[in-house]
């Protein structure tokens, strides 16, 4: 079995944890016989928002009971104090809880910092000191941010977007964590789904000590696939490295993760899908990308404005009105019987 532990927190848990956006997707139901399957296989850590709709009450009302024996990692888009006292006490309600292991503000703009007048920062070392949260994080997409955090020292645990598909920059933050025994949670650990072999994905991120990667779980399938990593863990083999390889040279360079920081579109285009539609065509099924209802999506691109509000808000830099104009262009030859 292979464990991290999360830098100062003393928080050490086995390489799988459960991220619990995909959750809301699911009924209540779905989504208590998922997270308690995962409880008692093993998976004790558990990623969640306040903005992933009800998946945190999904989450209070599957796993309450063993709260003990389970470390609960939330988030606060909050803008101000006041939002961030609101949005931590109707996550204690929802979780059924009294403390929150790892609080994180959520892909703020900026680095919250003490004195810099928002008070999120006072905020949170007053929640800390009243035992409502035992750890402070901060989740991130964009490098800069990222950098800020770890240079701050003000942060004991950083969620960042890390997989085989990272790029440099992206290294040097995973290694400057490291350094300074800052807890590192990979999130997008496949890449939005752009990485098909999890086996993969894991061997490469279990060769670092210190990183905890949270897997998206929404069908059983899926999660019966990193339960069996947990005594079985993937090894990085000739053949993965062979894979890996092929997949950074297929998806080098500017490709849409499919975070949706971009969204919403002024014109309704769903940019998050229709900006990778030629990757995701390439790496599964087809079929599933040309139903009536997906092309009515992909028509939408004809509508684009060109305003630029989508490339502004990318965390990774994208000229999204043009990859959503390659994409439009790659799908209609595939529906034209034309191959890729």
């Amino acid at each position: 079995m292979s464990q991290v532990t999360l830098g100062t927190t003393g928080i050490t848990v086995n390489k799988n944890g459960f991220g619990a956006l995909p959750v809301q997707r699911v009924t209540m139901e779905e989504a208590k016989k998922l997270l308690r399957k995962a409880f008692d296989s093993g998976i004790t850590f558990f990623d969640t928002a306040r903005a992933y709709t009800d998946s945190e009450e999904k989450l209070g009302e599957a796993l309450s009971d063993v709260r003990d024996q389970i470390f609960i990692a939330t988030k606060t888009a909050a803008g101000t104090a006041d939002d961030f006292w609101k949005d931590l006490e109707t996550s204690l309600k929802l979780l059924k809880t009294d403390y929150i292991d790892i609080y994180q503000f959520h892909n703020p703009a900026v680095c919250p910092k003490p004195g810099d007048g928002t008070g999120l920062y006072e905020a949170m070392l007053e929640a800390k000191e009243q035992g409502k949260i035992r750890h402070i994080g901060i989740t991130n997409h964009r490098l800069a941010v990222a950098q800020e955090a770890i240079d701050s020292g003000l942060y004991e645990v950083l969620q960042f977007p890390f997989c085989y598909l990272a790029s440099e920059k992206d290294l040097s933050l995973v290694r400057q964590c490291k350094e300074k025994n800052i807890g590192f949670i990979a999130m997008k650990a496949l890449s939005g789904g752009m990485i098909t072999n999890s086996a993969a994905a894991y061997a490469y991120l279990d060769q670092f000590d210190h990183v905890l990667p949270i897997w998206g779980v929404q069908r059983e399938r899926e999660l019966d696939e990193f339960i069996s990593y947990i005594d079985n863990p993937p090894v990085m083999t000739e053949e993965i490295r062979e894979l890996i390889a092929h997949d950074q040279k297929e998806l080098a360079g500017n490709f849409c993760r499919g975070c949706g920081y971009c969204m919403p579109c002024p014109v309704g285009i769903e940019i998050n899908n229709c900006a990778r539609m030629s990757l995701l065509l390439r790496r599964s099924p087809s079929e599933a990308q040309l139903t009536p209802e997906v092309q009515a999506k992909m028509k939408q691109i004809e509508n684009c404005l060109h305003c630029g509000q989508c490339s502004s808000k990318c965390p990774y830099n994208l000229d999204t009105p043009r990859l959503l104009e390659e994409n439009y262009k790659d799908y209609m030859e595939v529906l034209a019987g034309k191959p890729l």
